[in-house]
């Protein structure tokens, strides 16, 4: 629906209500009549009149309702018995227009839609998107997918009823399915076939939800999709999920493409994850010099993450952040047995070693993304309770 021009359907038999409608309705700024051929669906007001025949008529006003949330319905008519008006209180109209219908009493109700749906869409303007996470590894092997995989499900599983969605973004070779022992003929390469369709529901529909709690949008096994994905695409399904989602966190592994750049531009945190190691700090200090030539993201939303730590590695902290020209944002403990358990498992780390160091690492790095003293709101949309249920 259009946020600038609000349509109204007419459902009137007496013509000449139908045509004092229809010069009162044009008259005020932002209404247009909707044609009778267009999809009644895409109306924002529908203007019902109420004869002879309430059950039928109330049928037809319940049927309206179903089209969607956001369509409100307005009622006239020529009766004008307590029983009709308790009745279409009841069935959630916002208006009644009694007939002969007064044009002041319209051009109010209209009026005071429109307040109604530019408060709203200011509100859902104002309202906090859901952050993007971008995982980049420096190297292939370095714990990139260990960290995605690991950060979403602890960001899950924190108090309160956060949203956390994970997507696997390597072409071809993802793991994240294989982390978290999924298995799904879906992906991503499923919306970019179908983008026209893109929407909450379809969105919900693709999405494997994992027992931590995360929604996963694996990547896929083949070449499906993949040839028909886009940098367009890519930010389209992004943007639908951050309607939905608290926390979105992409596993892009090493590659620097078009889409990885796409990704990284609209991510509001990049984490780079490397050892210490000189050739994955070479790589690292590579990437940050290749950002800073592109202009994005801005510095302070980069955080380097070094995975795989202990303190008697051969180069010291100190030297990487000489190195790197940049101040080190998280140490992973190096915990191989435990790491190689989950991975092997198809487990997370919480669920392998619950009392670790590694796992109690990530849930301290999960509150690092939580505001402090934040309130955690319970958030669950009507797909969320839909799906819990499945």
């Amino acid at each position: 629906m259009s946020q600038n021009t609000f349509f109204v359907r007419l459902e009137i038999k007496d013509q000449k209500v139908r045509k004092e409608l229809e010069q009162i309705i044009p008259s005020i700024e932002r209404f247009q009549i909707q044609e009778y051929s267009a999809d009644p669906k895409s109306c924002d007001l529908w203007i019902l009149e109420i004869g002879d025949d309430l059950n039928k008529e109330f049928q037809v006003f319940n049927s309206i309702q179903a089209f969607g949330t956001g369509m409100e319905v307005f009622l006239t008519s020529p009766r004008l018995e307590p029983d009709l008006l308790i009745q279409a209180l009841r069935a959630g109209a916002k208006e009644f227009f009694p007939q002969p219908i007064k044009k002041e009493e319209v051009k109010a109700a209209l009026l005071k839609f429109k307040e109604r749906k530019d408060n709203i869409r200011l509100s859902l303007e104002k309202k906090k998107r859901g952050k993007i996470i971008n995982v980049i590894g420096s190297k292939g092997g370095i714990g990139t997918t260990t960290v995605a995989v690991n950060l979403a499900t602890s960001l899950a599983q924190s108090e309160g009823s956060l949203l956390v969605a994970l997507i696997d973004m390597n072409f071809l070779f993802g793991e994240i399915s294989i982390f978290l022992d999924i298995e799904s003929s879906l992906s991503w390469g499923e919306i970019a076939r179908n983008i026209s369709r893109l929407d909450s529901t379809f969105l919900m529909s693709i999405l494997s939800k994992h027992s931590s709690g995360v929604y996963v949008l694996t990547s896929p096994t083949g070449l499906d999709g993949v040839n028909v994905v886009t940098p367009e695409i890519i930010e389209k399904i992004l943007s639908e999920m951050q309607e939905v989602f608290d926390f979105i966190l992409i596993d892009v592994g090493q590659s620097i493409d078009e889409i990885s750049l796409k990704i990284v531009k609209i991510s509001d945190i990049v984490l780079l994850v490397a050892a210490l190691s000189l050739p994955c700090l070479t790589n690292v200090k590579r990437l940050l010099w290749t950002f800073k030539k592109l202009g994005y993201p801005p510095i302070e939303n980069i955080r380097v993450i070094i995975n795989r730590y202990h303190k008697n590695s051969e180069i010291s902290l100190k030297e990487t952040e000489k190195i790197i020209n940049k101040q080190i944002f998280w140490l992973v403990p190096n915990d191989y047995l435990t790491t190689m358990s989950a991975i092997n498992r198809g487990k997370t780390l919480s669920s392998v070693g619950p009392g670790t160091e590694i796992s109690k690492n990530f849930i301290a790095l999960a509150d690092k993304f939580l505001e402090k003293g934040e309130k955690k709101i319970e958030r669950l949309s009507i797909i969320e309770k839909f799906l819990s249920g499945r």
